[in-house]
């Protein structure tokens, strides 16, 4: 078997395989072992960009649109999971994969779009920040600006005490967001039956349609496929066949539950614009600060508003996480010459030759248990 040329460089090394998987009697603990990669990518799924179209698709058509957030969240599941797979059976990242695969110019596209993606949604949760600040406190956006930038100070902090600490301060984000939007929907009371209906699929018309991609747009984002494929990597797991198939089974558990959970919220987003704006005649609101200013007066109390800037603010700490997506979408990416100099001079890799490896039984073996371990 020819030695794998790209073995040696980990994703995220820094915490490569710092976590230890539970081999006590417990299958609990064993299984929350397993949990926190996926709850690092959920945020990614509520952040303040996703408000803006779930609040416009709520005040415009009712729950008319619900159906389209849970198609794009199974969509998302389906997608992380392929991921982490990826990640657990052949051990590297699918920024990696794609170095392997593709060709120079179709990799350097690729990096293009990724950082695009990333410095887009980098300045939605900084901005969303900012906004949430603003609504509560007064804050000039600038300094709500400069406040959300300070954050780089706690990403050092939680670099430094390990992956697991930060996946608990996530996991602690995503409880305080989720408990926000409980009591608004005690505050609102929609109606449960109508919410129901929302789930049948139905486009009022093609305005709904832009809506809809704009949700799933926002929902669905190829970026954190990167991410999430180095996150699992974290985990330090046996390389037999019984303990692979484990580790893919609970990575699903972890993002089937994450995910589900992003789901409720931007469902309760909607939803919460269904019946405070739309059964109340207001179609047309989709700035965050309407909504804000709304709330309060067509809910008749304070709490409204400020659960709802209170949420804001949480959602938009979730930025950080894309300097992972960062790292995990660079590491092993695209144009490292003197690495590549190295491959060819220590490994002779022609054309005829990289058909050949990628052609033997043993990789195709290898990249059959991608597919059929679960």
């Amino acid at each position: 078997m020819s030695k794998d040329p790209y073995q040696h460089e980990k994703s995220l090394s820094d915490v490569h395989e710092s976590v230890e998987i539970s081999k006590g009697k417990s299958k609990i603990k064993r299984v929350l072992s397993f949990f926190g990669p996926a709850y690092l990518i959920s945020v990614g799924y509520m952040d303040p960009g996703n408000w803006a179209t779930d609040l416009a698709g709520g005040s415009q058509f009712g729950y008319a649109l619900l159906w389209v957030l849970l198609m794009s969240n199974i969509m998302a599941l389906l997608l992380q999971s392929l991921c982490t797979r990826l990640g657990i059976v052949r051990r590297k990242d699918l920024a990696q994969c794609n170095r392997e695969t593709y060709p120079k110019r179709m990799n350097f596209v690729l990096y293009i779009l990724a950082e695009i993606a990333i410095a887009a949604c980098d300045l939605a949760e900084v901005l969303g920040m900012a906004i949430g600040l603003n609504l509560l406190f007064g804050i000039d956006i600038l300094w709500g600006v400069l406040i959300s930038f300070a954050d780089t100070f706690l990403i050092m902090y939680l670099q430094k005490l390990g992956i697991r600490k930060m996946e608990l301060f996530i996991i602690g984000l995503i409880t305080m967001i989720g408990m926000c939007f409980m009591v608004e929907m005690f505050l609102v009371k929609p109606d449960f039956g109508e919410v129901v209906k929302g789930f049948i699929p139905s486009l009022p018309n093609s305005a709904a349609l832009y809506i809809s991609i704009g949700i799933i747009g926002a929902t669905v984002m190829p970026h954190n496929l990167y991410l999430h494929s180095a996150l699992v990597q974290t985990r330090k797991i046996e390389r037999d066949d019984y303990s692979i198939k484990k580790a893919i089974k609970y990575n699903f558990f972890d993002s089937a539950i994450a995910l589900n959970m992003a789901f409720l919220v931007n469902a309760a987003i909607l939803i919460l614009a269904s019946a405070a704006f739309h059964k109340n005649g207001m179609h047309n609101v989709a700035d965050l600060e309407d909504a804000y200013h709304l709330l309060g007066k067509t809910l008749g109390t304070d709490l409204a508003p400020k659960l709802f800037a209170v949420a804001l603010i949480l959602a938009g700490q979730s930025f950080y996480c894309y300097r992972y997506i960062g790292w995990a979408d660079c590491n092993g990416r695209l144009f490292k010459a003197a690495y590549q100099s190295n491959f060819k001079k220590n490994y002779n890799t022609t054309a005829s030759d990289y058909t050949c490896r990628i052609g033997d039984s043993n990789s195709r073996r290898i990249e059959g248990r991608i597919f059929t371990y679960f």
